[in-house]
């Protein structure tokens, strides 16, 4: 508690302003949330879509809406540090024996960048990184429903789905019990679960995402425990199981970076992050922050990682591997799987974008369904770190090319705004050291993720392989945002048809062509694969090099659909098929 003061009841009132501010912001957040169960029992999938960009705007508004009224309170003591840090220390009382703390003293130290500009970190009107408790690995008693196998396996699983408790019925209820144990005995045969079941623990709250609902939980035998997680549609004639996922690569796609923000109510966040580090130990705390939607403790947690990463390291940034970005500086830590993008003062021809274009394309991913393609790209401003852990090369890039982002001031780099995302094996790269199977899985999933986007109204720009990452799990995801676009803002054309020699001969384009016209019959040109790979990739996707395709996409996406994108990693046969 700070010691007496002439600003004491000012400061006890500051902070409780601030902490019943984010209480009322979680209060809203939480509010939008739970919508989501009646929004997929009503299939109200545009309601959907609606919640999850209020949910993501709401952050930001509360904070500039706190941080202008106090502002307007203190008059010329709003910059006062001595006052702040008397704030600063009530605050931390105040909250000490709340739920998730850690989401308090980060709303508060968005309120204070805000109102100070705030470089770099400045501990005495913020929570620095290390003020933050990590999220615990292990939780004593997680707030689940748990069920024993008393009789068959049958029967247990038909309780699980009795529990779910939805307005709407299940379909046929029957057939998904018989199909939730035959997934469970695949799973068992291919040695994923041994022994017998002692119990399943399922999470109280369903977990939904646009047009899926989730059972989420655990599956504890003898031998190993498991992942269970059921995905539920809920089509005409009523909800039924979709999928049943058991293996950690499984949960772990699902619980992605690369996939829009669960709706589920948690009463206390923390908890649940420890619960699902269970079932995915390879997650970090920071990612399950993110894609439950808390994306601004996930940037938290991530930056303290980071933090703490430097110290324990000392290693360089140095240039990503890769083909240099005509768009972007990309610069990596070898011993750390993030990698760091800087937007260069000037883009090199063909490029015609500029700045304030590529910031509005990472916007307009932020708010987007991601579809499982698209990397969650986070935002971050006024970072400092040590000039000693550059290379040379990439801080003389830096100075030379990145000027508006990137201040050198004595021994530390500022970067006045960059986007930090988990780094992946660029796909040109991947599929140079690929054995043939690899390249295969791979090549197939790219397709796959270029339809995903189409099925989300997007469409990349630009398809070139080096624009796509390879995960850990072999997932294919598209990273180079500076010209995407809607699919329903292009004009897909066939190219046209040469009506003399002398144009079929030309070099240069005989025929007129606006500025958002795209011709999918070129995009095999220049892909680079190689003969069969090419061969392979047509066999499979030779639809999306027409424009029918994606003129036929456009009507449907103009009328209002909200088309289904498959959440699960796996190639043709291997999904539920009613």
């Amino acid at each position: 508690m700070p010691a007496n003061s002439r600003h004491k009841h000012l400061a006890e009132a500051i902070a409780s302003t601030v902490c019943d501010d984010f209480a009322d912001y979680n209060q809203e957040f939480r509010a939008i949330t739970r919508r989501a169960l009646v929004r997929f029992e009503n299939r109200d999938w545009k309601g959907s879509q609606r919640d999850a960009v209020e949910r993501i705007e709401l952050y930001d508004i509360i904070v500039k809406r706190t941080a202008v009224e106090l502002k307007h309170r203190l008059g010329h003591l709003c910059k006062n540090k001595t006052l702040w840090a008397e704030i600063k220390a009530y605050f931390a009382e105040k909250i000490r024996r709340f739920p998730d703390p850690e989401f308090y003293k980060t709303f508060f130290s968005s309120i204070t960048r805000y109102l100070f500009d705030t470089v770099g970190v400045d501990m005495t009107v913020e929570f620095l990184a290390v003020d933050f408790e990590p999220a615990p690995r292990h939780v004593e008693s997680p707030k689940t429903r748990t069920y024993r196998l008393r009789t068959t396996e049958e029967t247990l699983f038909g309780e699980i789905l009795n529990h779910s408790a939805f307005a709407t019925p299940f379909c046929k209820f029957n057939d998904d019990i018989q199909f939730i144990t035959k997934e469970f005995n695949a799973y068992r045969n291919n040695g994923d679960f041994s022994g017998e079941i002692i119990r399943v623990e399922i999470m109280n709250p369903v977990f939904h995402q646009l047009t899926r609902a989730y059972l989420v939980g655990r599956l504890v035998g003898t031998h190993n425990t498991v992942p269970l997680i059921i995905s539920l549609v809920n089509g005409p004639e009523g909800i039924a199981v979709d999928a049943v996922m058991m293996a950690e690569s499984e949960a772990g796609m699902l619980f992605s970076f690369t996939r829009s923000y669960f709706h589920v109510d948690l009463e206390q966040v923390a908890d649940s992050v420890a619960f699902l580090r269970l079932i995915m130990p390879e997650k970090s705390a920071g990612e399950l922050y993110t894609v439950l939607g808390r994306a601004k403790q996930g940037k938290t947690v991530r930056y303290r990682n980071l933090l703490d990463h430097l110290k324990k390291s000392s290693d360089q940034f140095v240039h990503a591997p890769g083909d240099k970005g005509l768009v972007m500086v990309v610069f990596t830590l070898p011993s750390y799987d993030i990698v760091i993008k800087i937007i260069r003062d000037h883009f090199a021809p063909p490029k015609t974008s500029s700045r304030q274009d590529v910031l509005h394309k990472y916007q307009l991913v932020f708010k987007h369904d991601r579809a499982g393609r698209l990397i969650d790209a986070q935002e971050f401003r006024r970072l400092t770190f040590e000039s000693s852990r550059f290379s040379q090369a990439l801080l003389d890039e830096l100075t030379r090319e990145a000027t508006e982002s990137v201040k050198i001031q004595d021994d530390k780099v500022i970067l006045k705004h960059c986007y930090i995302e988990r780094r992946l094996t660029p796909l040109n790269l991947y599929l140079q050291t690929a054995n043939y199977l690899n390249a295969q899985k791979v090549v197939y999933d790219y397709g796959q993720a270029i339809r995903d986007l189409a099925l989300s109204n997007i469409f990349p720009g630009d398809l070139l392989i080096k624009n796509f990452g390879v995960t850990r799990y072999g997932r294919i995801i598209f990273y180079d945002y500076d010209e995407l676009c809607m699919v329903t803002d292009c004009n897909f054309r066939e190219m046209p048809v040469a009506q003399t020699i002398e144009d079929e001969m030309r070099a240069e384009t005989w025929f007129y062509v606006g500025e958002n016209d795209v011709f999918p019959e070129q995009f095999i040109s220049f892909l680079g694969f190689d003969r069969e790979l090419e061969s392979f990739f047509m066999e499979w996707h030779s639809d999306i090099m027409t424009a029918r395709y994606w003129r036929d996409l456009q009507n449907q996406h103009r009328l209002g659909q909200v088309l289904d994108v498959l959440p699960y990693h796996r190639y043709p046969g291997t999904h539920r098929q009613d």
